[in-house]
């Protein structure tokens, strides 16, 4: 071989070499060195990441009556790396999803190229998407795929509406339970890896890492769905026949603290939450603060009491309903002379309860109204709740010591005022307001229990017993809430009539909040009740707590006792039994 042949001999077999080592590099460059980043372009071609939507908890009644559930809907999504016709695709699912066929081949057009992800609807039925499949099946189209979703609904409509609240577009609550318990509601997404063929057909044999979603927990609450259907119907015809600005009722367990009924009005349908306007969101038994006028006098009175200053049966003279101090004129409703200390809770005297004050001190008459828990949140699973306005006796005017005791110039909200009455009634023992009893997970396991929380002693029970003989008065022939009487039953509470603050200073002239607070049966009560109507419209001289709460306490309270299946107490007139039956007949025509 000449040196000519073995010199191009040996150039092609460098060459050769040389070509081998570029693929070889090449080979290692791929298989090795970038051998993620292929992998991850596979995985982002054939395998996708599929959410398994958590189911939110149900929210329940005490009798485990549905107050908040899911409904399961589909989201349907698109493929455009899936889709060869957009037209066809469109023409295909338009009528199932009520669009134009021009918009949908519009977004799967025009959406970016291969995007992997559009959304054409959202909340389409389960029985629409099985429709749409079917339409696709037929026509041998591919590239649309449904996200399983819910939608929250709360079949009570209004009732109960503040309590519980209702979710975002991203099933998050905004307010009530839906808030304060979003933690235990919302669950866990879930996720599968899927791969697809060419055509988007899952394979099957080759799913890869799953985890399973974890459904939220359900919540059971305290409120009894049939006590509070009833309160809701009675403050309802209350602000129809009052028209007030606003109005609000509470029935608790004085025992237990446990909310059975709660209600707001104005009030709104969470199923419809962007109609609602602000005010008819607020749950005013929490987020509210009014003067509680009269009803306020428990504390003062209970407090003289419990330090024994005083006895029931102590006079005190109402100075014939002028009674000066400070530079200012004290007036009761009515001139009154002598009275007991029972008589001036019972008849309600402005006079007598600043005296008692006065003999009290700026010092204790602040420490008892902190007892009662007035001035700080209650601590209710509730969002939003405020702790109401009682300003330290250095901040107090000299008026303030005979002003504070007949309810003004102090602020609390309406459960703050239920729990003090409930205290009360539960032998002087002051309750933390609990509506929230149960949370169990998926299973049905328990995960959390709330149990009665006792917050302090506010008074003896030899005190308490003392409070109950005078406010069992109040609802009598000779105290302030004739009106608030259950035949059948001894009813104890107290009437509150309150000047509305106007903001620019002072009192308005005929504008008044007018309420009543009691429990029933007096002597071993189920069940205290508030019944409060701010700025009821009637004729000047006739706006007062025993003329418009006290009638709305005792309707809602009658209806309680008969589904409670309470037993009565006192024995009922024969007249009283008849309008009673012809009042049940009715009620029960009514209902059919």
């Amino acid at each position: 071989m000449t040196w000519n042949a073995q010199a191009r001999a040996v150039t092609v077999c460098f060459g050769l070499v040389g070509l081998f080592s570029v693929y070889s590099f090449r080979l290692i460059d791929l298989q090795i060195l970038q051998h993620e980043k292929f992998t991850a372009l596979a995985a982002e071609k054939h395998n996708h990441k599929q959410i398994i939507y958590a189911r939110r908890g149900i929210i329940r009644d005490a009798h485990d009556e549905p107050l908040a559930e899911n409904i399961p809907v589909k989201t349907v999504v698109a493929d455009a790396s899936h889709i060869r016709y957009p037209a066809a695709v469109a023409a295909a699912i338009a009528d199932q999803l009520e669009m134009d066929p021009r918009d949908i081949a519009d977004k799967l057009s025009h959406s970016g190229k291969g995007s992997k992800h559009i959304v054409l609807k959202a909340q389409i039925p389960e029985q629409t998407a099985e429709k749409i499949k079917e339409s696709l099946r037929v026509a041998n189209l591919r590239g649309i795929y449904f996200d399983q979703d819910f939608v929250r609904v709360y079949p009570n409509g209004q009732m109960l509406a503040q309590v519980i609240g209702f979710v975002d577009h991203d099933h998050k609550g905004t307010m009530g339970i839906e808030r304060t318990m979003q933690d235990f509601l919302q669950g866990t997404d879930g996720f599968r890896y899927i791969e697809t063929d060419r055509t988007g057909k899952e394979l099957v044999p080759y799913r890869g890492q799953e985890s399973p979603a974890q459904d939220g927990c359900d919540v059971k609450l305290t409120v009894d769905l049939g006590l509070q259907n009833l309160l809701e119907t009675e403050l309802d015809a209350a602000c129809a026949e009052f028209k007030p600005k606003d109005a609000t009722a509470i029935m608790m367990c004085p025992q237990t603290g446990e909310i059975l009924a709660m209600a707001s009005r104005p009030t709104f349908d969470p199923n419809k939450p962007g109609e609602a306007a602000p005010d008819q969101e607020k749950n005013r038994s929490i987020v509210d603060m009014v003067e509680p006028g009269s009803t306020f006098k428990i504390v003062t009175t209970s407090a003289v009491l419990e330090e024994r200053l005083v006895t029931p049966d102590t006079t005190v003279f109402c100075e014939n309903g002028h009674f000066q101090y400070a530079g200012r004129v004290l007036r009761d409703a009515h001139p009154m002379g002598v009275l007991t200390v029972h008589q001036v809770l019972m008849k309600s005297s402005n006079i007598g309860v600043a005296k008692l004050a006065l003999q009290l001190g700026e010092t204790k008459l602040y420490e008892y109204i902190r007892r009662y828990g007035f001035g700080e949140k209650t601590g209710i699973t509730l969002s939003g709740e405020i702790g109401g306005l009682v300003n330290p006796p250095h901040r107090w005017s000299k008026l303030d010591i005979t002003r504070i005791p007949m309810g003004q110039a102090v602020a609390v909200t309406p459960l703050q005022l239920v729990a003090a009455m409930s205290s009360i009634a539960n032998g002087g023992k002051l309750m933390k307001p609990m509506i929230v009893s149960e949370i169990k997970d998926q299973n049905g396991r328990p995960v959390a229990n709330f149990t009665p929380e006792t917050v302090r002693d506010v008074i003896s029970r030899e005190t308490a017993l003392k409070i109950v003989s005078a406010l069992k008065d109040v609802v009598s022939k000779q105290g302030t809430a004739q009106k608030a009487g259950v035949p059948g039953f001894r009813v104890a509470g107290k009437t509150g009539t309150a000047q509305k603050v106007d903001p620019r200073g002072g009192y308005m002239v005929g504008r008044y909040v007018t309420s009543f607070v009691g429990f029933m049966p007096a002597d071993d009560p189920k069940f205290t009740l508030l019944v409060l109507l701010d700025d009821p419209t009637m004729k000047q001289g006739e706006v007062f707590g025993g003329t418009v709460a006290a009638p709305v306490f005792a309707r809602i309270a009658e209806k309680a006792a008969r589904y409670l299946d309470l037993k009565p107490t006192e024995q009922i007139p024969p007249s009283q039994v008849t309008n009673g039956s012809k009042k049940l007949a009715l009620s029960e025509q009514n209902r059919d």
